[in-house]
């Protein structure tokens, strides 16, 4: 009977959110899901135990820095959708964060329709949207102004950057089965401050999505995922579900989405020039592209 009524309550999920999404084409990249007092591990325990209850599978987390847990959780539809259009790879995780900032704890996600969109896949995500409403619930949608379906799908930041069908070529193998046999030891490595969070293989494809920490110092900095986040997720309400960065091998090459595609996609509002804008990160996507590509046996130039 339980699994008949959680069955219907994301049915009933579904379709209001399938509503909702046709009266308000405008999307956000994130969804607040709760705030309020807690404790941050609590929090992340009960999180874990609500997704797998509908019905995702958490392929990793980790600790980007103080405060801060990240959950990435995958499930048949995103994996299916993903494996349907090219470099849908990308969008085959959804990304949870559980944050603490000062007395509360947030508790939010990637905006699924958003997602799908922007990595141009073959559906919306409504039964991911809705399953995740029902596991951690839905506040208020966050991250940007917000834009419609048709804007997400040609979407770049401005002139002269780069578009979503326009990634890096970190590095290229005789196979795909080399390909990730390459990641997965220069990930293990972590040489270059990159080590692994988790992997999800697409069905019937020879695809598999990577997540990384990244970890920099020094003169590598600006490529650490603290350092970076700090500079751009200045606002009440955060947007850590931005990480983790990832990699995708595709076939027998390993891509990665260019940063200045990447970052912008999580914020799209963020200003140009100033406090708190990219002009800060400026160093950032090359600092990043060159970690990846050295890390998955690629050259840093």
């Amino acid at each position: 009977m339980s699994r008949i009524v959680r069955s219907l309550g994301i049915l009933v999920m579904a379709l209001s959110a399938a509503l909702a999404f046709a009266q308000d084409a405008v999307l956000k990249p994130f969804v607040l899901a709760s705030k309020g007092p807690g404790e941050l591990a609590q929090k992340v325990e009960g999180a874990k135990a609500a997704l797998a209850a509908a019905g995702f599978i958490v392929a990793g987390s980790y600790v980007p820095y103080a405060n801060t847990t990240i959950i990435v959780v995958t499930n048949d539809e995103l994996k299916n959708t993903a494996a349907k259009s090219e470099l849908g790879g990308f969008g085959a995780a959804m990304r949870v964060a559980v944050t603490k900032v000062r007395d509360e704890v947030q508790v939010s996600y990637t905006n699924p329709p958003y997602w799908a969109n922007i990595y141009r896949m073959s559906g919306n995500l409504k039964e991911t949207n809705a399953q995740l409403q029902a596991a951690l619930g839905r506040v208020e949608e966050f991250g940007a102004k917000g834009m419609s379906p048709a804007q997400l799908r040609k979407y770049h930041y401005t002139f002269g950057m780069e578009y979503f069908d326009e990634p890096s070529v970190l590095a290229s193998y005789d196979s795909f089965d080399a390909a990730v046999k390459a990641v997965e030891a220069g990930l293990a490595a972590g040489k270059q401050g990159v080590t692994k969070v988790y992997r999800i293989d697409l069905p019937g494809k020879k695809e598999s999505l990577f997540g990384v920490a990244m970890k920099g110092e020094g003169d590598n900095k600006m490529m650490d995922d603290q350092y970076l986040m700090s500079e751009i997720d200045f606002k009440d309400v955060k947007s850590a579900a931005h990480l983790p960065y990832d990699i995708l091998v595709s076939g027998n090459k390993v891509l990665a989405l260019y940063a200045r595609f990447r970052i912008a996609a999580s914020f799209p509002d963020l200003s140009m020039m100033g406090s708190n804008s990219f002009m800060n990160i400026m160093a950032s996507p090359e600092a990043i592209r060159k970690a990846l590509a050295l890390t998955v046996g690629g050259k840093g130039d």
